[in-house]
């Protein structure tokens, strides 16, 4: 990075951090309310008898990494590890019932509670009081581990980067470790200002990654990583844990890319939030034209599931999907899905809404034991053939078969009940239709944003075409 580039980035950083600055007096009114909620809910216990070990704030709210305009806090409710887990979840809903006002219930691993106090949207979460993060017994048990590791390397000037770069990340469209959005915690964050010492050490290493990215020794990579996992980073209070998880490939490509570009050609619009809209089905339809592509939609009703557990399997289905419209003999160009409060849809952009009549068909190798088989089930006088068998110039044995059903519409109806969409997504009823037929939603608005309107989040937005005619 130039010194002239280097002195811009500083200008540039100054703002942003002066902007991200809390108010005067919230710091204060926040920390006022911690206590108070600490206090409120041993008071509860207490009334109660309940068994409750510990009530902390922890998270952005306890430490002062948090956006002021998107702060909820976080208060844990701490259980003996040996109490049975449908009590944890009585106790925990019952104390934050006695504090908070306006509450709902929601649900992770276990229900939680969701509600306001003093103007703040509070969530209530049980937990076990582990005494050891490496074993703990649910997925927030590690929360006083992580505030008590934070705290000791911390310092005010890292808190400003650590607001500074959730902002970058927020800005890209990649903050948050929810399964829809596959981003980077704020713990991640976190620990990453950490280690590289602000947001512009973050971008400078960020820029030369290639992925999967691991920030560690091979030797000591947590167990059970995924195929397709983009970052490794073992959590400091439990080595066995990937804190990046959630992380997809696609956002670290993004992280990737921006921080060169930013390195490159700092200004305040990096930090700038520009969510993409929706694509109405009309303008949808003009891109498709323009494209000279078809596009068909799936839409499928949702079931009662939380955002966690439906969306790997909404993921899921669309990649089912793709992969047989590909084998099918349609050259897919793209999926992708998106659901809304009734609705799941998959949209797939294929290059022609007919495939060809004929399918050539790949068999194997001259010489092995299963050339009898393939020859003995393209022999058959039932079966579609129109050329063949016969003997490929690589060595193989292929046939051609006819394809009774070439509209990929049809084709889809025909191949979803066969197909396995994800364990709660029954693929019927389902509605299939190419995209001028499809009926608008707000899931499909997204899907056909993420399949036609793709671009880089800190480009101005690219022109579309006008017309929808055919």
């Amino acid at each position: 990075m130039a010194a002239g580039t280097d002195a811009a980035a500083d200008k540039v950083e100054a703002a942003v951090r002066a902007r991200l600055a809390p108010p005067a007096g919230f710091p204060e009114r926040v920390a006022r309310v911690r206590d108070a909620l600490v206090a409120r809910a041993i008071e509860a216990a207490r009334a109660r008898s309940s068994p409750l070990v510990r009530a902390l704030v922890a998270g952005s709210a306890a430490r002062g990494t948090y956006l002021a305009d998107r702060l909820d806090i976080d208060l844990f409710l701490l259980f003996p590890p040996e109490l049975p887990r449908d009590r944890l979840r009585e106790e925990g809903m019952a104390i934050g019932r006695s504090i908070l006002a306006d509450t709902e219930t929601k649900y992770a691993e276990h229900p939680y509670l969701r509600g306001t106090f003093e103007g703040f949207r509070v969530d209530a979460v049980p937990g076990f009081a582990v005494s050891d993060p490496a074993r703990p017994l649910s997925a927030v048990d590690r929360t006083p581990f992580h505030q008590a590791w934070l705290l000791r390397h911390e310092t005010p000037a890292l808190v400003e980067e650590v607001r500074l770069a959730k902002q970058f990340l927020r800005a890209l469209g990649i903050y948050g470790s929810e399964v829809r959005t596959e981003g980077l915690s704020g713990y991640t964050v976190e620990l990453l200002v950490v280690r590289f010492g602000s947001l512009r050490g973050l971008l400078r290493a960020a820029q030369q990654w290639r992925i999967p990215v691991r920030l560690g020794e091979p030797s000591k990579d947590p167990p059970r990583l995924p195929d397709d996992v983009a970052m490794i980073l073992a959590d400091p209070v439990d080595p066995n844990r990937n804190v990046s998880s959630a992380l997809s490939r696609r956002n670290l490509g993004t992280l990737v890319v921006a921080a060169r570009q930013y390195l490159a050609a700092p200004s305040e619009r990096w930090f700038e939030v520009h969510p993409a809209a929706p694509l109405t089905v009309a303008a949808a339809e003009a891109r498709r034209h323009a494209r000279g592509s078809h596009v068909v939609v799936v839409e499928l009703g949702r079931p009662e599931l939380v955002d966690d557990t439906l969306y790997p399997q909404l993921r899921k289905a669309e990649r089912a999907v793709a992969d047989e419209v590909a084998r099918g003999g349609f050259d897919l160009l793209g999926s992708a899905s998106a659901a809304d409060r009734e609705r799941l849809v998959i949209a797939l952009e294929v290059a022609h809404p007919h495939r060809a009549g004929v399918r050539v068909r790949d068999g194997p190798p001259a010489g092995i034991d299963r050339v009898g088989e393939f020859l003995a089930k393209w022999t058959d006088p039932a079966a579609p053939v129109l050329q063949g068998p016969y003997v490929r110039p690589d060595g193989s044995v292929g046939v051609e078969t006819r394809e009774e059903e070439r509209a990929v519409e049809g084709f889809v109806r025909e191949r979803l009940p066969k197909l396995s969409l994800g364990r709660d997504l029954p693929p019927a009823p389902a509605a299939v239709a190419a995209l001028a037929q499809a009926r608008p939603s707000d899931a499909l608005g997204e899907a056909l944003r993420d399949l036609l309107a793709k671009r880089l989040p800190w480009l101005e937005p690219a022109p579309g075409p006008t017309t929808s005619s055919d």
